[in-house]
């Protein structure tokens, strides 16, 4: 496959801006910048931020053992999916393929970009049912989008069902890796060289615990990430968020504890939610959330609410009726949800 077959012909021909930090690419010890019409009075944020986030992506890739050439930066994960629509999706023209219930967002970019969608719903234990994506497709189906671990059913899907996806779909295939911190699954980073058609999502916002500060991140092929440099805004990243990531990504052996907090108290919310006489069904997760089936998905909520727990009511979503999602909190903020839960 040629990907550059994929991308809009506009984007192929597209001549990027070029800031003042893309043109001085030296370095800046003693340098006087008089080059981007910056304030010159310090007060460590007067001047603009590195534009292609060269510190952060060396933390990454130290971390997740990938070169900085397959990682790109975003304003948050919406601001990477939203980059990847501009760049290979032809408004009015192409279509996406999206597999609920899954993470509401792609729908709404599609709808933003003039992308028609094909929704090809999850199979009864919530996996990718392949044949039928595979049939839906056409030759304008451009994305694929695979949320993995999936949101809000919390489990991953079968490795050789995105395997054969991969393979076989004749467009892009986005797999959405927001809670892949928290799944015994490898990610699919790892197997980047092997598709040039996959494209890897992945966010500080869960385990990370940095949702404030907006940033997501895009693993693909050098192809890839270059056209999307190509399209995206000039200082995405701003330099706020840039100080926070790097500080956070340093002290990654915490990151790492408090994920080994929250799945343990995800078992410990998962063994108390069995007790709960209206909780019908639990789903297996791979996600700092859990999914339980109840009598009544409405007045549970509303009950809670009252109460001063505000969860997530799911039942409105495809195969998820009186499905609520609760978010796995502290120990203390668990038990006082199952004290409540109980009571009521």
């Amino acid at each position: 496959m040629n990907i550059l077959d994929l991308v809009r012909p506009t984007i192929k021909t597209l001549k990027p801006y070029s800031s003042a930090r893309d043109e001085f690419q030296g370095n800046s010890d003693d340098m006087v910048f008089l080059d981007a019409n910056e304030n010159p009075f310090e007060n460590g944020v007067n001047r603009y931020p590195d534009p292609q986030q060269r510190t952060v992506k060396s933390l990454l890739s130290e971390i997740k053992g990938i070169r900085e050439k397959n990682i790109l930066l975003g304003n948050g994960s919406d601001e990477v999916l939203d980059l990847i629509f501009r760049a290979f999706c032809e408004p009015n023209q192409d279509n996406i393929i999206t597999l609920p219930p899954t993470y509401g967002m792609y729908s709404v970019l599609a709808n933003i970009n003039a992308i028609a969608i094909k929704r090809v719903q999850l199979d009864d234990n919530f996996q990718p049912r392949v044949n039928a994506i595979l049939e839906a497709q056409d030759e304008n189906s451009k994305l694929l989008f695979l949320c993995s671990p999936n949101n809000p059913t919390g489990n991953s899907f079968e490795a050789k069902a995105i395997e054969s996806l991969i393979r076989t779909f004749q467009g892009i295939v986005v797999i959405d890796e927001a809670y892949i911190d928290f799944a015994n699954e490898e990610s699919w980073i790892s197997r980047l060289e092997e598709f040039p058609n996959l494209i890897v999502t992945q966010t500080l916002s869960k385990a990370y615990g940095m949702a404030g500060i907006r940033l997501g991140i895009c693993y693909a092929s050098e192809a890839i990430i270059a056209i999307l440099n190509r399209i995206k805004p000039p200082y995405n990243v701003n330099e706020l968020t840039q100080q926070k990531a790097i500080a956070q990504l340093r002290q990654n052996e915490l990151t790492q504890q408090q994920v080994d907090v929250i799945l343990k108290e995800r078992k410990a919310l998962v063994d108390q939610l069995e007790g709960i006489s209206y909780v019908s069904k639990i789903y297996p997760s791979d996600a700092n959330f859990v999914l339980a089936r109840v009598d009544d998905a409405t007045k549970r909520y509303n009950q809670l609410i009252q109460k001063g727990i505000v969860i997530r009511n799911r039942t409105t979503q495809p195969g998820c009726e009186n499905c609520l999602r609760f978010t796995v909190g502290t120990k203390e903020e668990n038990e006082k949800l199952i004290k409540i839960m109980t009571q009521i």
